[in-house]
């Protein structure tokens, strides 16, 4: 499951009728909007291409300014990256080994 954030923009005036758009759409949930004429959506799918086909839905639709990417989650990311922690060395042997310490931080004399 992939599920990401779009900041869509429309002019302020537009802002009811585009809102009315998108939740008929079942594309996305919004979650903000405010006077300007910005609105925080998320949409979710099952690959990025999928995503991406609901993104560019979002952007071509009547009164809508723009729609940008703001964050995106991947939960096989997520899984991939839990895994590498786990393997991953809590402190690297270099960093283990005792150095002798100078009181003339490298000077040379």
């Amino acid at each position: 499951m992939n599920v990401s954030s779009i900041v869509v923009k429309t002019a302020p005036e537009k802002m009811t009728r585009v809102m009315e758009i998108l939740k008929d759409s079942g594309l996305c949930e919004i979650h903000f909007h405010d006077e300007l004429g910005k609105l925080i959506v998320t949409i979710e799918g099952e690959t990025i291409s999928e995503e991406m086909m609901k993104m560019k839905t979002i952007q071509d639709m009547p009164d809508v300014l723009s729609a940008d990417l703001a964050y995106s989650y991947s939960e096989k990311e997520m899984q991939e990256a839990m895994e590498q922690m786990k393997n991953a060395v809590a402190v690297p042997e270099m960093l283990k080994t005792d150095v002798a310490a100078s009181d003339d931080h490298g000077a040379d004399h």
